[in-house]
């Protein structure tokens, strides 16, 4: 691939544990997270002067919870990345943002340093439902932190909903994609909640009255519709945007674009090879990486861009691995646009709306040999 990398950074500090969360993180502490800054800028210099030749295009600043460490440290990471990799100068860098922590942020000072879009995880904007989620903020943080934002000059707001929790009903859904609309949101992520071993969440799952799969399919059905409706276009199967407004930095991952990983737990695709940091912070401050094989293959090319709109470009798979798309693959494509749920197109193949929510059946069987 000869597009622009991205960079990813990644925090791992918490204000608290979610019950659902799996990703890696640990509470928060100020003296571990200033030390945990420095490593990452030293880790900075060194993958700048390894990648010295690529150019960057979008930084992403995710975690965890990175507002919970701080405008200072926010800042540092930003002009170190700038400061040791090649970033073109429509870059696109992105914070996410509890929008609890957010209102100790300085959004003037992180707009000065470049950054241009926030992500806010807001997952609901019922009291009842946030309750269930852990999550500790309210509907007010989350509009105070949209006008701080706004004041600072950054014009690119993402919002973080959760579909199918427990004790949602369509009613609730439709309140909050409106909260976020009415809100501004130029973006909106709207993952339907699953169960994930070893959490909280997967022992409470027989009390918490979730939603079975045809419930899920019902919420996640309205809110593409409903999404669609109010000019938020579906372009990855979690993700609706304004146009021209789709986040840039996830979209690598889906088009198999390289990406830097750098922090513990970060994952990367540079130069045709997976990496990532283990899952524990000695691994990281003893800058340890696992290689994780060949990436961009064909099969993770499928699997990663039929969760795109557009799909698969004949052309571009042509001309990326030197063939044509296999038969078998197209005659399984063909076998499921007959419900309805993939288009064939003259110049490509992709999944529908309805076909998004059965996605990892279709894209299973489109891949087997």
């Amino acid at each position: 691939m000869n597009n622009p990398c991205g960079l990813y950074v990644h925090i791992p500090f918490c204000q608290s544990k979610c019950p659902y969360c799996d990703f890696f993180s640990r509470p928060f502490d100020c003296s571990e997270a200033d030390n945990y800054v420095s490593h990452l800028i030293c880790q900075m210099e060194i993958y700048g002067r390894l990648y010295a030749q690529k150019v960057f295009d979008t930084l992403y600043i995710g975690g965890g919870t990175p507002s919970v460490i701080g405008t200072d440290n926010l800042f540092r990471i930003v002009t170190a990345a700038k400061s040791n990799f090649r970033f073109l100068s429509s870059v696109e860098i992105t914070v996410e943002m509890n929008p609890c922590s957010a209102r100790k942020i300085d959004f003037e000072k992180l707009s000065q340093a470049g950054v241009n879009r926030i992500s806010l995880g807001v997952q609901s904007a019922d009291r009842e439902e946030l309750r269930l989620l852990g999550r500790i903020h309210s509907n007010d943080d989350v509009i105070h932190t949209v006008l701080q934002v706004r004041q600072a000059g950054i014009d690119n707001i993402s919002m973080d909903i959760m579909v199918g929790i427990a004790r949602q009903t369509i009613h609730s859904l439709q309140n909050s994609l409106d909260f976020c609309i009415d809100n501004g949101a130029e973006h909106i992520s709207a993952y339907l909640l699953k169960i994930e071993p070893h959490t909280p969440y997967q022992k409470l799952a027989s009390v918490l009255a979730l939603p079975d799969e045809d419930g899920q399919a019902d919420f996640y059905e309205y809110m593409q519709n409903y999404l669609s409706e109010k000019g938020y276009a579906q372009y990855e199967i979690s993700n609706f945007s304004l146009s021209g407004r789709e986040s840039r930095h996830n979209l690598k991952y889906w088009n198999c674009d390289e990406y830097l990983g750098i922090g513990v737990s970060a994952h990367s695709l540079m130069d045709g090879r997976r990496f990532y940091c283990p899952r524990n912070m000695q691994s990281f401050y003893n800058d340890m990486t696992v290689d994780d094989g060949e990436g961009a293959t064909e099969q993770e090319y499928i699997m990663l861009r039929l969760r795109l709109r557009d799909g698969i470009v004949f052309e571009e798979y042509q001309n990326l691995f030197g063939k044509s798309l296999s038969v078998r693959c197209l005659k399984t494509a063909e076998k499921y646009s007959r419900y309805g749920l993939v288009n064939i197109q003259t110049d490509r193949i992709s999944l529908t709306p309805k076909g998004f929510l059965l996605s990892n059946t279709l894209i299973a069987d489109m891949l087997e040999d």
